[in-house]
Formats: structure tokens, C-alpha cells, sequence
């Protein structure tokens, strides 16, 4: 919590219900709401602050305030049945206060309720009336009133005497003293006295029902005696202590007169809450450093005072200090079988991930004190890279923590707060390790590209200590203070791009791509997880929707478009929608889902092959690019027209991409004579390149073999096959240079129903990575040079 923070919404009396003037004034209704009170008993003439937690009670105030603003205080006879989801009359007791609500603040975290209120009456729940919501009860006005006498006035006289005394001997604030000289009620006075005699709620509200004031009055003057005999009794021991013992003795002496007033009064001898960690401290097995740590907080929060902030600061500390798992582990699961079988499970295909992790635990179970990886999963949106993260903790046995990234610009949300900081805490990775209970969880770092940066700091500069094995076994949490070991920890990050994570983080990082899925892959995963998934979420059986390989491939091909599955996945729920409509109004039947019907629940066929909307012709040629979220085919068009020479370019090109087409155009004139071409008619005509879906910006080099294809084509008429598809970067000399991104741009241009693909010839180690069936569909030619690929892409006309 910073200083800033605003965490309270105040609504004050003069705001909602207007002014009332003196409460006690007010008319009593015949029923009122009933609040109960825990451990505590209100006098006519006291004024505090409660804190409502309980639903019902929180309802009960609500209605009160926006009513006359008076309740019925009454409390339990059982203060440890506090956490009972109901009140039971029975357990209240029938002696109570009429109280006033002066002022309501709403907390924002947590939803409590501090109230301020006042209690003016004292009154008897003569029947209760309604237990839902809230109780509710008739109720009667018990009258406070005595007959001045000579021996209330000596009793009145009495209690002032015997309370200022006790209030010079145990330091009770001086206004206490001129409050109860300036009341004359002897009920008030009695009860002002009362409240500062720290009894027993049961005493307190015996005191509370003795209705005769004279009796009330006997009974305080009881009451006060004795508080102001013990009082005494202290300052004697007090005295004869300081006489003849030294330090030693003195010591001791004062913590037997502490223990026997505590004694006296009814306290503990020890704060419960400190109690309570001595005791956690003994249970806790802790490395050195922090069990001097703790034990150093202990003994400075014994001699804190539990009312100072101080306290609550020390005692947040001691909890997150003594909850972490600093030597706690989860015992690592070594089969090596059976973690494949559980990968094999929860995800197809993605064999050089599942050979990484095989690999590890096999590394792991010969040598156990191995520091953990630090795997860095690449790739499109949807392909399963956090869902892949928890299958591994699940195979491993470990525990599984995700921790989002995206958008997280405070270096305090790794490392944490100083302490001195108000309401400062631990970073998420101390967090996250409090909350797995366990110091050798597998934590996944999702979208560890999307990190940003400001005033606050650098969180990718935080993590560079996070993600080194050489140095996070001594992460120091700028909270804690105290190194923790982060060496058993295995880390996994996602992205979706490595460009957008600077250099040094993405260097400590083993770098895993996942590209897009094949439509077989697809087809594997849609059957035996996506559509099994959608079965059981729309309470369909496989009994009632079957979905045969073509209709799927269908969907796959003619209604999604993208590298994952997520839009898959949401067409196959769109079907299981319809097919559960069905069932409800009536149909009893197997619904078989084919192409021939497939368009009766995902509509008119949203994607067709981009070759077939193309008017073919010369001066046109299909290039392939590389997006985030998978490969796509990049149609080229050239034209020309009667000018002087100039070049025009569009379709939201970016830098590069201008500068390859000004490259193929420059080769082509050097080697008009070459091609074919007419060196004079460069003089004669202008050129125009435009690159279709001029929204969508387009950038890089990769599209220079496609640009000089179609210039080719356009200026010696010979047409490109639309079967053929390309990509490469080209130089002055006509070389071909490699390109990334081949597997996706090799999947798209198949999905599109191109045959042939021309590639750079150093490319050739990417054609081995690409997916067997998927190269049995489409033939790949490498080339050296512009030359080479024109012979093989331009028709011999």
C-alpha cells in the first residue's frame, strides 16, 4: 500500500440523513434492528468506533442509516461463537443500549464497516420480531433515574474522590477525570467509571442490567475500591523493589509485578499474537541468517506496544519470514516414462520441447543438485505454450505458478518494497513461492516480451538476477533483505516475440521456437483434446455429435486462419452450441456433423484460397512473409504506364521493403539484356508496385525474389505459375540470401494450395525441420541466384 493509495469511502451523517440534532432526544421506535456485539459491552453515555464484518450486520447498518440511524446494541453470552454464520437469539442477552450512528466508513479492501456510534439509551428486547436478514425486536425503554438523596450525593462524591486517585496512580487521561466532574447523572457517572475498570464482559453487563441507581452505584463504588487497591498494592512493590536490589534482581522483580497485575486484572502474560510466532519460530526450520533475522524481530516486537504502527509493520514481516519455503521442497518426479506419457497426453506433436524436458529430468535423476533450466517458449499466440508449462509441472511433480508479465512496468513488482514503505510487500517471485508452499516450484513467466518501462524502474532488468543459475541462488527480495535461493526453481518464460526482450535477458535464456500447427496437427489436436473439451463443457455426450476428419479439415481450412487453435477451438464450441439447441427443443437423434451440413451452424465459408480471388496475368507473383501470429502469402503486382522512369510504391511499405524493391529494379535494368528486357524503355514508361491489404504495414527483406519476379514478368510478359510461391533476399550481383521464418511462410503457402516453393539454397537447414507430411504435398526448389529462380518461376513464352 503506498501513501497514495486511497482505500476508504466516508459517507458522513450530514450527508445521507441530514442532521438530528441530540439523539437521545430522538423518538423510539417500537422495533428496531438488532446488532450483536462480541466481547464487549456498551454503556448509555459511551461513543466508539466498531468495525462490522458480518454480512448481515453490514445490511443492518446500511438500512439504519438511510433510516433514523438507531439500532438495538445488545451483546453475546458466548463471545467465542463469533464466527457463526447466524445469529441465535437465545445466545443474546435481553439488556442492551439504543444506539446512534453517527458516522459510517466503508473499507474498500476487505468490505468491513467502521462505525461510529454512540449509545444514548438503555433499553430490554422484550420479543424478537424477525431473525432474517438481521434480527429485528420489539423493544422498551428502560428508565434511568434516581431519587436525589444525601447518601447519592456521598456515593456521586465517592466515585469522583476514588477516580481521580486511580487515574494520578495508573496515568488514565486527565479529560476522563474532568468529564466525570462535569456529569451530575449518577447513571453516567457510574458507567463512565465502569468502562475504565477493564472487568470482564460478564461483569460489565451484570453491571449494565442492575436497574436501582443506588445498587449500581454501591456496586461501581465496589468495583473502583478494589482497581484502586491494586494500584496501590503495584507502587508498594514498586517501592520496596527499588531498595536494596540491583540491576539483576530489579529485573526480575519488575517482571513478577508485571505477571501479578496482569494476573489481577485477568490478562495474559504474554501479547496472544506474539505467542503464536514463538511458537511458529519453533515448528519453522529456517537457514542461519534468517533464523537470526526472526529471532531479532521477535525481541524487538515484544517491546513494541501493540497500538504503535510499529507493530503491525514487525508483525507483517515475521508472518512472510516465517510462511516462505525457505527450505521446503516437493520431491521431483524422475520417471522418465511416465512423464512422456503425460506430455504425450496433454499435448500433440511439439516432439523437440518434450525431447528438451526428457533430456533434463534424465541429467536431473543422475545428478541431483543440477540448477534448474531457464526455457524460453517463442511462438505464435495459441499454440499452447502456458498450457505446455503446466503439463511439465504436472510431469515433474511439481508445482505449478504462473505469473503474467504483460504490461508490469514497476521494478517493485520483482524485487518489492523497502519496509519502510507504508503497507509495502514482497515481489511476486516471494509472493508466488509463499503461495506454493515449496522452494522448487516451476514458474511460468508469461509474456516476458511485453515488459514495459518507466519512472519506476526496469522489471527486465530485475529479472536479470531472477534468470541466471550463476546468481539467483542468493536473490535478495528487496523486503525480505535476506538472500533466497532460487537455483531449485525451474523457469519457464513465454513470448511472441524475441525482438521486443532486450539482449542480456534473452542471452540467459534457452530459446525454444513453436511455430504454427500443419492442418494434420491441427486435425489431432481438434480430436483428441479441443472437441472432447467442448463435449464436456456443453454437457453434449459423444453419442449426441460426431464430427468426421473432413469436416474438421474444413473448418480448419475455410473457417480459421491463424497459427494455434484458439479460433478452431471456438468454432468447434459454435457447433456444439447449435447441436445442444437442438437437443433441448426435441431432437433425440446422433448428429453427424460433415462438409454437407457443416455451413448450417458456422455460416457461409469464410476464407478461400488467395491464388483463386487473383486475375493472373503478368506482373504479378506471390511472395511469402513471416507475422507473429504465423506465415502469410504476399502478393506482388507491378504495372506500367507512359512516364519518365520514376518508381511508385505502395501498399504500407515499410523502409526495408522500399529498399528491395529499388534493389530488384536496379538489377533488372543492369541486366536488361540479359532478361530479355528493352534497355530503352525504362526511359519511356513508369513503374508502380503495389503490395495488396494496404492497411496492414509490411516490412523486411525477404520479399526480393518475389519483387524482381514480377518486375521480370510485367517487362517480358511472361506469366508466374500460380502454383508457385517464393521468398529470399536479393543483392545488386542477383545472389539469394537466406530468410527466417520458413516453416511458417512453408505452411502457409500449403494451407493456400501452392505445389512449389523457391527458396534460398542456404535456407536448406530449415526445409529438414519442416514436418514430413507437410513436404510430401509441395516440391521445394533452393537457388543460388535471381537467375536461377527466374528460369524456374517465369513460363517459357
Amino acid at each position: 500500500m503506498r501513501e497514495d493509495d486511497s482505500r476508504q469511502e466516508t459517507e458522513d451523517s450530514t450527508n445521507k440523513a441530514g442532521h438530528h440534532g441530540n439523539p437521545a432526544d430522538l423518538p423510539v421506535p417500537e422495533i428496531l434492528p438488532v446488532l450483536p456485539l462480541h466481547g464487549f459491552v456498551f454503556f448509555p453515555g459511551m461513543g466508539f468506533p466498531l468495525n462490522i464484518l458480518h454480512p448481515a450486520s453490514q445490511k443492518l447498518i446500511d438500512e439504519a442509516t438511510l433510516k433514523d440511524r438507531l439500532v438495538a446494541i445488545v451483546s453475546h453470552k458466548e463471545p467465542a461463537e463469533e464466527k457463526q454464520d447466524r445469529v441465535d437469539p437465545e445466545q443474546l442477552y435481553r439488556i442492551g443500549v439504543l444506539g446512534y450512528i453517527h458516522k459510517l466508513v466503508k473499507v474498500k479492501e476487505g468490505g468491513g464497516y467502521h462505525v461510529l456510534i454512540s449509545a444514548v439509551k438503555k433499553l430490554e428486547l422484550v420479543e424478537f420480531v424477525q431473525k432474517e436478514p438481521y434480527l429485528t425486536a420489539r423493544v422498551a425503554v428502560i428508565p434511568m433515574e434516581v431519587e436525589e438523596d444525601k447518601e447519592v450525593e456521598a456515593l456521586v462524591l465517592n466515585l469522583r474522590t476514588q477516580f481521580k486517585k486511580l487515574a494520578e496512580m495508573v496515568s488514565l487521561p486527565t479529560e476522563l477525570v474532568s468529564t466525570i466532574e462535569s456529569l451530575s447523572d449518577p447513571f453516567y457517572i457510574s458507567y463512565l467509571v465502569i468502562s475504565q475498570l477493564n472487568l470482564t464482559p460478564v461483569e460489565e453487563q451484570e453491571i449494565l442490567e442492575i436497574q436501582p441507581g443506588k445498587a449500581l452505584m454501591h456496586r461501581t463504588a465496589r468495583e473502583l475500591n478494589k482497581r484502586v487497591e491494586t494500584a496501590e498494592m503495584s507502587q508498594d512493590i514498586q517501592k520496596s523493589i527499588k531498595e536494596d536490589t540491583d540491576q539483576k534482581q530489579r529485573d526480575f522483580f519488575l517482571r513478577q509485578q508485571l505477571n501479578a497485575i496482569r494476573k489481577e486484572l485477568g490478562e495474559d502474560e504474554e501479547n496472544l499474537d506474539l505467542k503464536e510466532l514463538r511458537a511458529k519460530f519453533a515448528q519453522t526450520e529456517l537457514p542461519t541468517e534468517a533464523k537470526k533475522t526472526a529471532e531479532k524481530e521477535l525481541d524487538r516486537l515484544a517491546r513494541i506496544s501493540p497500538s504503535s504502527p510499529e507493530y503491525t509493520v514487525s508483525r507483517t514481516y515475521l508472518d512472510w519470514l516465517l510462511d516462505l519455503p525457505w527450505l521446503t521442497s516437493t520431491p521431483d518426479s524422475l520417471d522418465i516414462v511416465k512423464a512422456q506419457q503425460v506430455m504425450d497426453e496433454d499435448h500433440y506433436g511439439l516432439a523437440e520441447i518434450k525431447k528438451r524436458i526428457i533430456e533434463f529430468l534424465a541429467v536431473r535423476k543422475l545428478k541431483q543438485d543440477m540448477h534448474g533450466p531457464i526455457l524460453c517458449f517463442v511462438g505464435p499466440p495459441g499454440v499452447g505454450k502456458t498450457s505446455l508449462g503446466q503439463s511439465i509441472a504436472r510431469s515433474m511433480g511439481r508445482k505449478f505458478i504462473r505469473i503474467s508479465l504483460g504490461g508490469v512496468r514497476d521494478e517493485a513488482e520483482i524485487r518489492g518494497h523497502r519496509r519502510t514503505y507504508i503497507g509495502a510487500l514482497p515481489g511476486r517471485i516471494i509472493q508466488s513461492l509463499r503461495k506454493a508452499g515449496a522452494n522448487n516450484p516451476l514458474f511460468m513467466l508469461d509474456e516476458i516480451d511485453k515488459l514495459g518501462m518507466d519512472f519506476r524502474g526496469d522489471p527486465s532488468s530485475a529479472l536479470l538476477e531472477v534468470l541466471d543459475p550463476e546468481q539467483n541462488f542468493t536473490f535478495a527480495d528487496h523486503y525480505m533483505e535476506i538472500p533466497f535461493d532460487l537455483s531449485k526453481v525451474m523457469f519457464i518464460t513465454t513470448a511472441n516475440l524475441l525482438d521486443n526482450i532486450p539482449g542480456p535477458l534473452r542471452d540467459r535464456m534457452e530459446v525454444i521456437e513453436l511455430s504454427g500447427y500443419t492442418q494434420d496437427e491441427k486435425l489431432n489436436i481438434a480430436k483428441r483434446h479441443l472437441l472432447p473439451k467442448q463435449l464436456e463443457a456443453h454437457a453434449i455426450s459423444e453419442d449426441d455429435l460426431k464430427m468426421d476428419d473432413q469436416a474438421i479439415r474444413m473448418v480448419i481450412r475455410s473457417y480459421t486462419r491463424e497459427a494455434g487453435v484458439r479460433n478452431l477451438e471456438r468454432k468447434l464450441a459454435a457447433i456444439c452450441r447449435g447441436v445442444a439447441k437442438e437437443i433441448v427443443t426435441g431432437k433425440t437423434t446422433t448428429t453427424l456433423i460433415d462438409a454437407t451440413n457443416l455451413a448450417t451452424y458456422l455460416g457461409p465459408i469464410q476464407f478461400f484460397p488467395e491464388t483463386k480471388a487473383r486475375s493472373w496475368g503478368p506482373g504479378l507473383a506471390t511472395g511469402l512473409a513471416w507475422t507473429p501470429v504465423g506465415g502469410e502469402l504476399l502478393f506482388i503486382e507491378v504495372a506500367k504506364m507512359k512516364g519518365k522512369g520514376n518508381l511508385t510504391m505502395t501498399g504500407k511499405l515499410g523502409d526495408v521493403m522500399k529498399e528491395s524493391a529499388t534493389a530488384a529494379l536496379t538489377y533488372i535494368r543492369s541486366h536488361a539484356k540479359e532478361l530479355g528486357v528493352d534497355e530503352a524503355i525504362f526511359a519511356k514508361i513508369d513503374l508502380h508496385i503495389h503490395v495488396p491489404e494496404g492497411a496492414i504495414p509490411k516490412d523486411g527483406p525477404s520479399a526480393g525474389v518475389a519483387m524482381v519476379t514480377a518486375l521480370t514478368s510485367l517487362l517480358t510478359g511472361r506469366t508466374v505459375s500460380k502454383d508457385m510461391a517464393m521468398t529470399g533476399e536479393i543483392t545488386l550481383r542477383g545472389d539469394v540470401l537466406p530468410v527466417g521464418g520458413i516453416k511458417e511462410k512453408v505452411l502457409a503457402a500449403v494451407r493456400a494450395g501452392i505445389k512449389e516453393i523457391v527458396l534460398p539454397a542456404l535456407n536448406e537447414k530449415d526445409v529438414v525441420e519442416i514436418p514430413d507430411n507437410v513436404k510430401e504435398d509441395v516440391r521445394f526448389h533452393l537457388v543460388q541466384d535471381i537467375k536461377e529462380a527466374l528460369g524456374l518461376l517465369l513460363a517459357k513464352e
